[in-house]
């Protein structure tokens, strides 16, 4: 669910009640930072701070971005540093703090496993984000936009307290330059320690995949044991997976998915392995039919992204909720909008960035760098370039003017989903871009008659209540 959608909160709320609450990865450490320089006014990061193992780390960040009773609000949140495959330690301890603090909150107060999601495409923070979540005893890592195949043996690794590697995707790098470019991205827990190297737990291992096809090649090549799947369907938010064979789009420019691009759910049973389905499975039909399927269960995303424990901006939620209430909330499949070259899932609304004019008044820039592309120069090295960036930045790297046509930065646009809007030095304030599932417009089916909003609890009730009560409580024990 974006950017910090699927905070802890409502993570929490959701193990709470007997399911697998997941909170998203992505973008973890400029959103802690962020809330640091809001003040923290609850204090729930000072007590995770307080928590995590490597306390002199810990205490030099905390001096560092805490603003005590926040930033003014008219003041730029403060910059950091972007990622590259050989990260500074200050950025690796950020991510492993961040990564920490958010599992250990979603965890406090109950002994269900909580999970956290990570895009593959976002490389460079994973190795230190997924040991920072697994000091706080992170169940599940769930990982899609993209195919994780060497995840499961850093997990291991970890595990054991010993180094892990994952190498890092290079574009537009020639055969003979990959023996001069050093690709590899390396961690090791023992430069980090203040102490002997804590033995973790390994969490279970989802890939998040959109065909049979990718399912069979986790399975058969990951560098470790898979412990299941999740098979995403192309109604689902955020990015999807694009279309199988030659791009067609419909009148409106929406990318056409067709019977190719759905998964052959008989064939997935016969894996052998766990498997969920998402995407447009937030209903109680929906939920029967995947376990008459033989799924272990469903993902649903777009249904809790609208209660009441979501990080998204409460007037978002709101304006959408009636949006949907009314029945003409639209999504529309953006083929352009995403750096990644994914299909992206955007709700229309007016003075977002899905705005066209909002869209075309932004100024370009590029300061988070989440999404921006690993690329080999004409010297042997690795430079990073992103398709949303000023554009003669962009092209200044090799990049290809067409490739800048429609792109949005889904980097500052999410970020402001959730309240955390950078604020430029002309006082522009960056825009939000909801990202949801096609079936938006049945969000309002969570709400009692005569409400406006509803809760976490009110989602579960409702997808449970065509299911026996057994199968209830083998679903949550089996999430």
């Amino acid at each position: 669910m974006g950017v910090g959608v699927s905070n802890w909160s409502l993570a929490q709320t959701v193990s709470k009640l007997g399911q697998l609450g997941v909170v998203s990865g992505t973008a973890i450490d400029a959103m802690f930072v962020r809330r640091l320089a809001d003040g923290d006014p609850d204090g729930n990061l000072r007590r995770a701070v307080d928590a995590f193992p490597f306390q002199e780390a810990a205490r030099r960040i905390w001096r560092e971005y805490f603003v005590p009773g926040g930033k003014p609000a008219d003041a730029p949140y403060p910059a950091l540093p972007m990622h590259q495959k050989r990260e500074s330690r200050k950025l690796a301890e950020l991510c492993m703090l961040s990564n920490f603090a958010e599992v250990f909150l979603a965890r406090e107060g109950h002994k269900n496993p909580v999970g956290i999601n990570y895009l593959e495409k976002v490389q460079m923070p994973h190795l230190a984000s997924l040991y920072g979540a697994m000091l706080a005893g992170v169940g599940y890592v769930l990982m899609g936009a993209g195919i994780p195949l060497h995840i499961p043996g850093v997990l291991d690794a970890f595990a054991a307290g010993q180094p892990a590697e994952y190498r890092l995707a290079i574009t537009g790098a020639a055969q003979e330059q990959f023996s001069a470019l050093d690709t590899m991205m390396r961690f090791n827990p023992a430069d980090y320690a203040e102490g002997a190297v804590p033995v973790l737990e390994r969490p279970r291992f989802l890939a998040i995949v959109s065909s049979n096809t990718l399912a069979t090649t986790m399975l058969r090549r990951a560098s470790g044991r898979v412990d299941g799947l999740v098979i995403e369907g192309p109604t689902a938010g955020g990015h999807n997976a694009p279309p199988r064979g030659k791009m067609q789009l419909t009148d409106s420019g929406e990318p056409i998915y067709g019977d190719r691009d759905l998964a052959n759910i008989e064939d997935l049973a016969a894996l052998g392995v766990p498997f969920w389905l998402a995407g447009g499975y937030g209903s109680p039909e929906k939920v029967r039919e995947a376990l008459d399927q033989g799924a272990t269960g469903v993902q649903v995303g777009t249904a809790f992204a609208f209660s009441r424990e979501s990080g998204l901006r409460p007037d978002l939620k709101q304006r959408l909720l009636e949006q949907a209430a009314a029945g003409n909330a639209v999504v529309y499949t953006d083929p352009l909008a995403s750096p990644t070259g994914f299909p992206f899932k955007v709700a229309q609304l007016e003075g977002s960035y899905s705005d066209p004019a909002v869209a075309q008044a932004r100024t370009r820039v590029c300061d988070l760098g989440y999404l921006r592309e690993p690329y080999a120069t004409g010297e042997n090295k690795i430079g990073y370039r992103c398709s949303a960036e000023p554009v003669e930045n962009y092209l200044a790297k090799g990049g290809k003017i067409e490739d800048t046509v429609g792109r949005k930065c889904l980097c500052n646009a999410l970020m402001s989903n959730v309240g955390l809007a950078q604020i430029r030095s002309s006082h522009e304030v960056e825009p939000a871009l909801v990202t949801v599932g096609d079936d938006l417009n049945t969000v309002a089916e969570f709400m009692a008659p005569g409400e406006t909003s509803y809760c976490a609890a009110d989602v579960i009730r409702r997808l449970f209540s065509l299911c026996p009560d057994e199968t209830k409580s083998e679903l949550a024990t089996s999430a």
